[in-house]
Formats: structure tokens, sequence, C-alpha cells
């Protein structure tokens, strides 16, 4: 039976309501960026993320439901990330859906925020291709997340987390390296837009590329970035050609980072598929390299589009349709956590393991 779900997505600083079903029709999808406002700060203010939520959230559930054609007695449940993510922030869209929930008499759904990310490849929306089966190698990574997992369906129990970064994100390395270099907050989509101009090879500094050789599928960021932290000291912020080349140099080892990792975890599960997800997933060196390198050993890379990488409330809306269609809900005295339900086997911090 096919039922249809609102979600709501508020675990960082986008504000997000949209209205799909649990075959992934995606009926509509309303995301309010924050992004103006903390850039002054460099950076996302939690206390500033919150408080925005709750002005904006209403108006961004009214005009989900209108984008759709709905009312709120015609959706079956209501599913809201309750985990990860900043804490206030959470718990704005968990009360919203809450009071949205009991009010209407509609069952609540609370959803993993990383899960939604790594089911977002099977929304059906404009640009997107057809999904992959199960089970395949999946490669999250956002500002707040890496991790390489296996995926064999869409319960959490079906998830296992191959690896994952033991200090920065991926996506967070890429704003504390534009912060450096002065470009800006978020700094990923510009680093990516000045690499594509830029040459590595030219690059001032060589950059180390951390657990490189190492066995096994974790990873760690924060050396590279500490060594473009300690070029630009020593040398100043670079300008044209030489800040592109050092731009080109930071994205590479990066990139070569995850792909490599994500291809020797795929190769370990005797597996042919690859999904990327997440906002860094929308950067064009990591796609390109990850569908090359992946091509020439015979291994299917699936991208989804742009609007299902970044942070919605779409890939929340189908996740908690398929727990709901499965028969599954959450109580109405849910809590939220700022810890992923999914099991971790990557310890933080450096050191032998």
């Amino acid at each position: 039976m096919t039922v249809t779900v609102l979600g709501l997505e508020t675990s960082c600083d986008e504000t997000a309501a949209a209205v799909v079903t649990s075959d992934g029709d995606v009926l509509s999808d309303v995301v309010r960026s924050q992004v103006a406002i903390h850039a002054p700060y460099g950076g996302v203010v939690p206390e500033v993320a919150a408080r925005d939520h709750a002005v904006a959230l209403p108006e961004i559930v009214t005009r989900a439901l209108a984008s759709a054609n709905r009312e709120l007695r015609d959706v079956d449940g209501i599913a809201v990330t309750n985990r990860p993510g900043l804490a206030g922030a959470l718990l704005v869209g968990l009360l919203t859906a809450k009071g949205l929930a009991w009010g209407a008499g509609k069952p609540l759904i609370g959803v993993d925020h990383l899960v939604g990310h790594l089911l977002a490849v099977f929304l059906r929306r404009e640009g997107a291709t057809p999904p992959p089966a199960f089970p395949f190698v999946a490669l999250l990574v956002s500002g707040g997340h890496t991790a390489i997992y296996r995926v064999d369906g869409s319960r959490l129990d079906d998830i296992q987390e191959l690896g994952a970064t033991r200090d920065d994100a991926a996506g967070e390395a890429f704003d504390k390296v534009a912060k450096l270099l002065g470009l800006g907050y978020p700094g990923g989509p510009v680093v990516d837009r000045l690499a594509a101009r830029g040459i590595a090879s030219r690059a001032p500094v060589t950059l180390p590329r951390p657990m490189a050789g190492r066995a096994g599928f974790e990873m760690s960021f924060s050396g590279i970035k500490s060594a473009v932290a300690r070029h630009v000291e020593r040398n100043g912020v670079p300008e044209g050609d030489a800040l592109e080349d050092l731009c080109a140099a930071f994205q590479e080892t990066v990139v070569e980072v995850l792909v490599s990792k994500t291809l020797g975890a795929t190769k370990a599960e005797g597996l042919g598929r690859i999904v990327l997800g997440g906002g860094v997933a929308a950067n064009r060196g990591l796609r390109k390299r990850m569908t090359e390198a992946a091509a020439t050993r015979g291994i299917e890379v699936f991208i989804p589009p742009l609007a299902s990488c970044t942070d919605n409330a779409a890939m929340i809306a189908y996740t908690g349709a398929l727990s709901l269609a499965r028969g599954e809900t959450s109580p109405l005295d849910l809590t939220p956590s700022t810890k992923t339900a999914l099991l971790r086997v990557t310890r933080k911090g450096g050191g032998r393991r």
C-alpha cells in the first residue's frame, strides 16, 4: 500500500518541508536556506539557526502542503528529523511535527538524517536517474558527516558503517580551508569553482594524504587542512593562478582519499554499485573522479540530483513513508539526539586502534 507523508527537516541550517509517497514520488519539496544569516559568522551559529527555524517553519509547511495540493488531513503521517543534528534546531522541527501529528490525529515518524541521505537516491524527481538495487556501497559526504556504508535495505539494521572520518568531515575541511583563504561561507562551492580552473601539480605546497596507504576504510582530513593553514601562515593568502592551483591541489587530495577508500570498500564487500549522498556529492571534482575510477573497474555509480544531495525534507518524508508503510511509528514523547542511531565502528581522534 502506498502512503503519503509530510516530512520536516531542521537538523542544521535549512528549514524544509516536503510531501512524498512511499513510492518515492516527490509531490512537493520546499527548502529555505539560512546561508545569508550565518555567512557573517563564517559558519552556522546553533542558537541563530534554531530561532530562524521557529520563525520560518510554519510558512514552509503551509507552502509544502499547498504545492502538493494537499491538506494536513490528506497525508497519512508526519515524519521529522530527530537525529543527528544541532539540538536546538532539531527540537524546533520535532515540536512542530508533534503538534501537527497530535492535532490532526496522524502518526509521528522520527527519521535519522543520515538514513535520509542514504535513501535520497530513490526519490523520483526531475533529473533523477533509475535508482540502484540493494545492496550497494554508499559514500555519505557532507559538512557534518563523512562515512562509507554498506546498504542492504531501508531499515536501520540494514545499514552497516564500513569506515568514517576520525576527525573533520570532508565538507567541514572545505569550509575551513575556504575561510583560511578568505573565500567566504559556505566555502565548498567556491573552492570547487576555483579548483576547476587550477592545476594541482602547480600548487606551491605538497599536501599529505592521511591514512591513504593504511588498510581499512577510516579517513582523516584535519591534516590536509592544517597543511594549508601552515602554508598560508608562512606565505600569506595566494592570489590569481596560485589561489586556483592551491584549491585544485586541496580538492584533488580530498577527492582521491574519498574515491580510493570507497572503491576499496566496494571491492572488499564484493559489490558493483556505489551511491554518493550528502552535500559534498554536488562537488564536480568528486563526481567526475568517482565516476571515471569506478568505470575502469566495472562499477556503477549513482548520484542523485543536486536537490537530493543537499539537506532537504523530501528524503525525510520518503524514509518516514517507508517506515510507516511497514507499520513503524514513533511515540509522541520522542526526543531529539545529536548522534545518529547508526552503529559507528570508527572512533574519533588519532592514535593506535
